[in-house]
């Protein structure tokens, strides 16, 4: 019995699909705000237009100020892309940052020209280097949540993509004012 409903379920699943499919392919239309506004289909991933993958996305958990996103941006085009801004519901504030020098000496700055992602390369997002640093928290985020954001990239084209929110104790580093 079980399995007839999942075989079921994994059918209706796919019946959907193709008629979105089928609905999306018959617009007939250039326009791309369709694709730019599509919700996001998982965890780590982007919108199926999108130039990008945010694959193993995640944001340490925080219950106020500021905290970042880590993952890895995958360019799935054969040019390079420049990510210029990232935006998320849950925070009025939100830059790309790099961490600089060495030692007891790093120090947190903006990474105002954006984050380049080579053609059929990626960029790696990490504590201690390339993040998306989340400033003025709205909420708490605990350790399972989702938070969704959303990518401009230098041409204006934008990408959404879902996060999750993990506890993170390694390096215990630290995001407050004056980074």
């Amino acid at each position: 019995m079980e399995i007839r409903m999942s075989t079921r379920l994994v059918s209706l699943c796919a019946a959907l699909a193709f008629g979105a499919a089928a609905l999306t392919g018959c617009c007939g239309s250039d326009d791309t705000s369709a694709k730019e506004t599509a919700a996001p289909s998982t965890a780590a991933s982007s919108t199926a237009a999108a130039p990008l993958a945010f694959e193993n996305a995640w944001v340490k958990a925080a219950e106020k100020g500021m905290t970042a996103a880590f993952g890895t941006l995958v360019n799935t085009t054969g040019a390079d892309v420049t990510v210029v801004s990232a935006a998320t519901p849950v925070s009025p504030m939100v830059e790309l940052h790099e961490v600089t020098g060495s030692g007891g000496q790093t120090q947190m700055k903006e990474k105002e020209d954006g984050f380049v992602i080579p053609a059929g390369g990626e960029l790696e997002l990490k504590p201690g280097g390339y993040h998306i640093m989340l400033m003025g928290l709205k909420q708490k985020l605990e350790p399972g949540g989702e938070v969704v954001f959303t990518l401009t990239f230098k041409d204006g084209a934008k990408s959404d993509f879902t996060a999750v929110v993990k506890s993170f104790q390694g390096g215990n580093e630290s995001y407050a004012p004056g980074h």
